[in-house]
């Protein structure tokens, strides 16, 4: 089909010129933005949201998965601010049987700002990222950005993809991987949404007949999860499939499905299973867990997670077993049926999963990393990609002051000051999620 082209050309002014770029917000970009910053470097934090936190805050995510202790200092404060609001359950060491921790997500957006603000990261909400303005000789060298002052460009030295699609390195040119192999499926997202209990007597505000189609039996639910969301509220959270977050139209249609299905679901509860429940919100994004991800300097293989490998680079540990979907069913089904084979021992993630193969200045944290998709799923929960977030910062900060290529920092340097801001890289002296 013949697709017309238009060429367009626009002369823009530099408005920021910083050592270090972090595209996208959520926690591995907060945490590097915040690690650079307490580095020495000045540092810009792209966000296309009102606030940071990404899946974390946004999409509506109220608990962290695996290890919540020795991740370093910057999570490691905000899990304090938590705890000083009384926002967060207490510890306990991971246990892949429970496995989740429950925090205040709307209030986890507003201590991750302080954060960032705290340390001085110069912070643009409601910013996107649009193209690579300039690149040479393999370095990046500016970007193109759009907020409410129209088009803009940002000079930087080094440059941190946490954009959780690889945005930033596909728009540069850099290999990324996508899928699994075979049929090139990502992991399956879902939708978060929130309820409050109400008594017997109050009215539930019920889904009004014609607003969708009522299921009428357990097994048309697709896969549903309920936890407490605090005093008398719920948090449901129901799987979506043929969604892809690297296509424009797929994306739309998986936000509009999820929301549709959301209805019915609810109306399922209240109408069939009776439960007292009122409508309070769904969370504006919906929850993606695999967008593009950035081939680095090594991929991480899920055997590297099942042997529970250490590296001579490694600056960030996971902990939570593969948790892959079945992208092909809304059920609750997984590519690896069953559970007992899907729990690893903790495994170290080295810097070269966060340092892009095809650029000379062009890091990456959280999703973005570079892993096939079961190892992927399993770094990518909260607390290791807030490892991984803090690590690239610290390499960053290092590459921008030295005038070095990402590759050529020293990974030893790098883990130093992440062991001396809190991390525990140790493998022996963690919790094992094999635990009896």
């Amino acid at each position: 089909m013949f697709m017309e082209q238009i060429t367009y050309s626009r002369r823009l002014e530099v408005c920021w010129d910083v050592d270090v770029a972090v595209v996208g917000g959520g926690i591995a970009g907060a945490c590097a933005a915040i690690a650079a910053a307490q580095t020495g470097a000045s540092v810009v934090l792209i966000e296309r949201f009102a606030v940071t936190g990404g899946m974390l805050t946004g999409g509506g995510v109220s608990n962290f998965c695996g290890e919540t202790a020795g991740q370093g200092q910057v999570f490691d404060e905000l899990v304090a601010g938590l705890h000083a609001f009384g926002a967060i359950e207490p510890y306990e060491p991971y246990d892949h049987r429970k496995g989740v921790r429950p925090f205040h997500y709307e209030l986890c957006a507003v201590l991750l700002q302080e954060l960032l603000l705290k340390y001085g990261v110069r912070l643009l909400l409601h910013t996107r990222f649009v193209d690579v303005a300039q690149r040479r000789e393999g370095r990046l060298e500016a970007l193109l950005l759009r907020g409410q002052s129209g088009p803009q460009a940002l000079r930087a030295k080094q440059f941190i993809d946490c954009t959780g699609e690889g945005e930033l390195a596909h728009l540069a040119g850099c290999e990324t991987m996508h899928g699994r192999p075979g049929d090139g499926l990502p992991l399956p997202m879902s939708l978060m949404y929130f309820v409050r209990e109400i008594a017997d007597n109050q009215r539930r505000c019920e889904v009004p007949a014609g607003w969708c189609e009522p299921l009428q039996r357990p097994e048309d639910l697709p896969m549903t999860s309920i936890w407490p969301s605090g005093v008398g509220a719920k948090a449901i959270k129901i799987k979506v499939i043929g969604g892809d977050s690297v296509d424009t139209e797929a994306l739309t249609r998986a936000e509009t499905f999820a929301r549709r299905r959301m209805l019915q679901v609810l109306d399922y509860h209240q109408r069939v299973e009776g439960r007292p429940w009122l409508f309070d919100h769904a969370s504006p994004i919906i929850g993606i867990r695999e967008g593009r991800r950035i081939t680095g300097e090594y991929v991480l293989t899920e055997q590297d997670v099942r042997a529970g490998r250490a590296f001579d680079d490694g600056v960030a540990v996971g902990t939570f077993y593969l948790d892959a979907h079945d992208p092909t069913t809304d059920k609750r089904v997984a590519q690896i049926l069953a559970f007992d084979d899907r729990v690893v021992p903790p495994y170290q993630i080295p810097l070269r999963c966060l340092i892009a193969r095809d650029a000379e200045n062009l890091w990456m944290a959280g999703r973005d990393m570079s892993a096939d998709l079961l190892a992927m799923s399993s770094a990518r929960v909260t607390t290791s990609c807030a490892m991984m977030g803090q690590a690239a910062g610290i390499g960053a900060a290092l590459a921008a002051q030295r005038g070095l290529a990402a590759r050529a920092v020293p990974a030893a340097d790098v883990r130093e000051l992440v062991i001396a801001r809190g991390a525990n890289l140790d493998l022996s002296g963690r919790p094992t999620s094999r635990q009896p």
